[in-house]
């Protein structure tokens, strides 16, 4: 196959997936997303999220793919009704660590038996960073890596100034931290923002949650810290809060329920409990990423 060809088939499969997205596209620049979120909000026709940009590093096509034309061998996505009946009867965040732990186990396990199987087996590599200098792991440090159960973060020291936050990062170019010069707003025919993970499909991949999952930490969290979701993209959330944690007591059991949501916030992000705690009673926006 050509590069063109390659080209025109990446071509309709987007333009597919286009004709069958769930939410409106309303085009705007980084610069001016916030402010047109605001717009559409207030003009109470369905409820926005800011989708973050479309280029190489913002791949855009990403929160296509469950809406383009997959082959007979893949399912189709569940409905949106279907996830929010899975939504409904989840206790979030009791429910979503049962769950990770279930499949923790079980991966651990088919682990073990694969390299039973097959002790030559293809590994993933693994690169640790240390002091500015990164190295590969072994074939033995990374099965034991592989192998090891996983653990909580520390605890660490309340830093005696908290980060600053990254606010809407969905719009901004993630090496400069400029606003992107174009980005996408959708549009959810919906009164109820909670439900937009359902209408994206959101979730589901890596470490990320399934998309009911999604809707009922959203929901928990709303009610709680008067919760909205502002950003969205192909892999990040932009939550921003009407009441932040009151008490290092209350924020560091909010920073354990959010590293059961996104371990990515600590193993690649802020290094302790603490640290994320602290930013959670300084900032009125929280940020998920998963890699």
């Amino acid at each position: 196959m050509t590069p063109d060809e390659i080209k025109r088939r990446v071509q309709e499969y987007r333009q597919k997936a286009l004709e069958h997205f769930p939410l409106k596209l309303i085009e705007t620049t980084g610069d001016k997303a916030l402010a047109k979120w605001q717009e559409l909000k207030s003009a109470g026709q369905g409820s926005p999220v800011v989708l973050g940009g479309d280029d190489e590093m913002h791949p855009f096509d990403n929160l296509l793919t469950p809406f383009g034309p997959n082959g007979p061998s893949v399912p189709p996505p569940p409905s949106v009704e279907e996830i929010l009946r899975a939504a409904a009867s989840i206790r979030f965040p009791d429910d979503l660590a049962k769950r990770k732990t279930a499949d923790s186990v079980a991966s651990l396990r088919q682990l073990k038996a694969d390299l039973a199987a097959n002790p030559n087996m293809p590994l993933p590599n693994i690169i640790e960073t240390n002091n500015g200098k990164t190295r590969t792991y072994s074939r033995e440090e990374t099965i034991a890596a592989m192998e090891r159960e996983p653990h909580d973060p520390p605890l660490g020291e309340w830093p005696a100034s908290p980060d600053p936050s990254m606010e809407l990062s969905v719009v901004r170019n993630l090496l400069t931290g400029k606003p992107l010069p174009k980005a996408y707003i959708g549009l959810a025919p919906t009164d109820d923002w909670t439900t937009i993970p359902a209408y994206l499909r959101w979730g589901g991949w890596n470490g990320c949650p399934a998309a009911e999952y999604h809707v009922a930490a959203m929901r928990t969290w709303r009610d709680r810290y008067g919760a909205e979701l502002i950003g969205m993209s192909s892999d990040t959330i932009n939550l921003r809060v009407a009441t932040r944690p009151k008490t290092r007591e209350e924020a560091l059991a909010l920073a354990r329920d959010q590293y059961i949501y996104c371990t990515d916030i600590i193993d690649q992000g802020v290094p302790t409990y603490s640290a994320l705690a602290a930013d959670l009673m300084a900032n009125d926006w929280w940020y998920f990423w998963w890699d």
